[in-house]
């Protein structure tokens, strides 16, 4: 039987019909099942690729379900194309600010935002191929193209046909949640699913969220050219994050000229000829704001509709579905991997699932969801990233911690690339130097984070990053100076003193 496409996206030129050909091609004919498959991986995302490749690779016999795009929405509607676009931004932001830096630029500087979007289908479509239906096929996963549904805890129905198995995966992912804001879906408004289908710059963008998707996109759009304004019911943006960080992110955005509104109320939205137009309350101050197109940032909703999971004895919930710790459901069989049983919806954190599945699923194994150490990042410019605890959660939980605070504007390599705000805080147990978490806002933060992330994961405290040797100069060398000032921290006046009669004595 051959699967019906999904439907076709906007912009449909070859790039993206390239893209379709990969990860739904048209004329996809759904292989005849196994007698009983090893796997059976519902959701062809992140986590359900991972799971799927990583099962096959062992030699086990999965089959691989998907309804809409394979790759999921990293590849089609979130990390690819939304770095892509950020890409785009910094380089107009580079070749706007290059006189800072003695180049000068004649003649004027400006983005094309119709061939910033060409090429970032142009990419995503190259990058589609790692997650093709050809190349899963190859590596020996049946693909089924099609909507699952369980018929009972060991069979799972696609398009007609029946798929027994042994073990089954959940990692179906979600989707962009439509806040209860009266009037917003009968005025229209994009989410991650639909702005990159865009062609044309909106001239005024109102961005509802001021999350990691709302806060990139908004410095994306205004620096393209769009006249942005970033809505928050929060006191801040970023609300996950440091204060501090988040307030270096902010000062950033006001550069660029986004119009940031927190503290907001959003009472309903109306059209107004082909504008819309957001009531608000701001600071309990009754505003208009009118504007051509309102992206949604506010949060993700499970799928898990259709799937039958009552069938099969899974339970779930409005924030998706049930897993202990080592990711199983109440059907013990059946397990579950990346944005549809996670809190933190991150790519990395599906692979790292998929991985924890793999073991427990196929090989009996114990790994623990509680044991796994996951980095965060939102990609703003500066970037701000995150990993283990922050000074509240330690608050919270009883422990008494310290905190060391490295300014960019005394790391020599950031006063020379001209991004010296920005700032590292490490947090420690007090006494001793266990690392509990770091957020560090910097230029490269994404990629700098990695080296606290791997000392946290191995156990190893900032005395082993102080004697460290990082290349100078680097942006990195921030981490060793917090960790010179830890060292700094032990040298108590009653140790000092020791130290002072001991270089007397030996004058």
């Amino acid at each position: 039987m051959t699967s019906s496409p999904p439907p076709i996206l906007p912009a449909c030129d070859r790039y993206d019909q390239a893209l379709l050909a990969n990860v739904h091609p048209a004329d996809w004919k759904n292989p005849d099942p196994a007698p009983r498959y090893n796997l059976v991986v519902l959701g062809a995302g992140t986590a359900g690729l991972v799971t799927a490749a990583g099962a096959a690779g062992l030699g086990a016999k999965v089959a691989l379900v998907e309804k809409h795009l394979l790759g999921g929405d990293c590849l089609n509607v979130g990390c690819v194309p939304s770095k892509a676009l950020l890409r785009a931004a910094r380089a107009f932001a580079e070749a706007r600010d290059a006189e800072h830096f003695g180049v000068k630029i004649d003649g004027d500087v400006r983005p094309d935002f119709p061939a910033i979007m060409e090429r970032m289908r142009r990419l995503r479509s190259h990058i589609s191929r790692n997650d093709s239906v050809h190349r899963y096929r190859s590596l020996g996963v049946d693909v089924f193209l099609g909507e699952a549904r369980f018929l009972n805890g060991e069979t799972v129905e696609v398009e007609g046909k029946k798929l027994r198995f042994r073990r089954a995966v959940i990692a179906t992912g979600a989707r962009a949640a439509l806040p209860p804001i009266p009037g917003l879906q009968e005025a229209g408004c994009l989410t991650n699913e639909t702005l990159f289908s865009l062609t044309q710059l909106p001239k005024r963008l109102a961005v509802i969220g001021a999350g990691p998707i709302g806060c990139e996109m908004s410095q994306a759009f205004r620096r393209f050219g769009s006249e942005v304004f970033l809505v928050e019911v929060e006191c801040q943006i970023l609300t996950r994050e440091d204060p501090d960080a988040a307030r270096i992110v902010e000062k950033a955005f006001q550069r660029d000229g986004i119009e940031t509104l927190c503290e907001v109320q959003i009472q309903k939205v109306l059209r107004r000829g082909n504008a819309k137009v957001l009531e608000l309350k701001h600071h309990g101050k009754p505003q208009e704001l009118e504007v051509d197109e309102i992206l949604l940032g506010v949060g993700r909703a499970p799928n898990t509709e259709g799937l039958n999971l009552e069938a099969a004895g899974v339970e779930y919930g409005r924030r998706g579905v049930h897993v202990n710790d080592y990711l199983q459901t109440s059907n013990p069989h059946i397990y579950a991997a990346g944005d549809i049983c996670l809190p933190f919806k991150f790519t990395h954190a599906a692979d790292a699932t998929a991985r924890l599945v793999l073991r427990n699923a196929l090989f009996m194994g114990r790994g623990k969801l509680s044991a796994l150490t996951i980095p965060w990042c939102t990609y703003t410019d500066p970037e701000i990233a995150h990993v283990g605890l922050y000074e509240k959660d330690a608050r919270d939980r009883g422990i008494q911690a310290e905190t060391f605070i490295q300014k960019l504007e005394e790391v020599d390599r950031a006063i020379l690339d001209g991004e010296s705000e920005g700032l590292l805080k490490v947090h420690v147990k007090k006494g001793t130097g266990k690392i509990l978490g770091a957020t560090l806002v910097a230029r490269h933060a994404g990629e700098t984070i990695s080296e606290i992330t791997l000392a946290l994961q191995a156990g190893l405290g900032l005395k082993v990053l102080a004697e460290t040797i990082h290349p100078y100069p680097t942006q990195a060398e921030a981490i060793r100076k917090a960790a010179d000032a830890y060292n700094r921290s032990r040298l108590t006046p009653r140790i000092k003193r020791l130290f002072q009669t001991w270089f007397a004595w030996r004058r």
